[in-house]
């Protein structure tokens, strides 16, 4: 019923829109085509000067209201963002003004140049000199704008510092997969056929040793704040994207085609509580590439913490070829590193005062 009403409502919205039309034209016919024409011409280039100050208040307006709720106050979170960010302002900074001025001269001169009987338009062909003006400068403005954008491009997706954090994300309808190599610092090798249940990310865990230390964790990314971290992303059925706004930074995730981008982060989860005033504030990794119907809950969060308690929460994390092969894990009770070597426990007797 609901959508039978909108669609009337549509409906009576052209009649009313036919209907004043059809009156107009019979009003014009009664007061003359020619003179009609000539006040009707006048209300419009009225009406398009309102609509240049309205627009252009509007827009300041909008820009008033809703900047604050952009990231954009916020600042970037990492080190390479900040670049991304220059970039989008220098972009705003060209565009806008050009924007401004076009559009100030596009409606002035629809209200000045307006018909009138003593006036007769000037028309000409071709000029070469205008011709290489628009063409010229627009080029010359884009080419720096497309060098500024591969030269930040070319850093993000380069070599990661020596010392940059590796993490594996992989996606899949919907959620987000994070692997780390453990103690020798080697991602161990992956097949999609062996991918099962057991084994959802395909680690090849009998043909290479080095994934018998690798750390699986899912829906969380760990990762320590003022160091590099680089991630080598993966896709296991359809593209997804790894959208990572707080960060500015973006890379698809494609099946058999991997993927790595690196930065480095500004500020731990904590610091961001703070700087935002928000005390539920989280780092988010969105998909930001449509990839089915469970599109939009494709989210993970990404805590961003100190050395020291990254280096805690790795330590407190279990090989994930021990969930594969428990057989593996250490049966001797003890403090148990991330290359899955168990260290003992060393048992102390205490004699107690009679």
């Amino acid at each position: 019923m609901k959508e039978f009403l909108m669609i009337l409502i549509v409906v009576m919205f052209f009649v009313v829109i036919f209907q004043i039309a059809k009156a107009s034209e019979y009003v014009s016919v009664l007061k003359g085509e020619e003179k009609t024409r000539k006040q009707n011409n006048k209300i419009n280039a009225f009406l398009l000067m309102a609509f240049l100050v309205l627009g252009l208040a509007g827009a300041w307006w909008c820009n008033h209201l809703f900047y604050g709720k952009t990231l954009f106050p916020q600042g970037s979170a990492s080190v390479e963002g900040e670049k991304i960010d220059l970039m989008l302002w220098l972009t705003l900074g060209v565009t806008g003004l050009v924007f401004i001025i076009t559009q100030v001269l596009l409606f002035y001169f629809s209200y000045k140049y307006q018909e009138k009987d003593n006036r007769k338009a000037y028309y000409f062909p071709h000029n070469n000199k205008l011709e290489l003006i628009w063409t010229t400068v627009p080029a010359i403005f884009l080419t720096v704008l497309v060098v500024f954008g591969l030269k930040f491009w070319f850093k993000i997706t380069g070599d990661a510092p020596k010392d940059a954090v590796v993490v594996e994300v992989t996606g899949h309808q919907f959620a987000w997969e994070f692997r780390y190599p453990g103690k020798d610092g080697v991602l161990g090798r992956k097949n999609y056929k062996l991918t099962t249940g057991k084994n959802p990310l395909g680690v090849d865990f009998e043909g290479d040793k080095t994934s018998h230390d690798d750390i699986h964790v899912g829906a969380t990314m760990h990762i320590p704040v003022g160091r590099p971290v680089k991630l080598v992303i993966n896709a296991q059925d359809v593209i997804h994207d790894v959208g990572l706004s707080h960060f500015r930074m973006k890379m698809d995730a494609v099946p058999g085609i991997p993927t790595t981008m690196w930065f480095t982060p500004k500020y731990t989860t904590e610091q961001m509580k703070v700087k935002t005033g928000n005390p539920n504030f989280v780092y988010e990794i969105s998909c930001d590439q449509m990839c089915g119907k469970g599109h939009f809950s494709m989210r993970g969060v990404v805590v961003v913490e100190t050395e020291a308690e990254y280096k805690a929460w790795l330590a407190g994390q279990k090989p994930e070829y021990w969930s594969y092969n428990p057989a593996a894990e250490p049966k001797t009770p003890g403090t148990v590193d991330t290359a899955g070597a168990a260290k003992p426990v060393v048992a102390v007797a205490v004699k107690g005062n009679k």
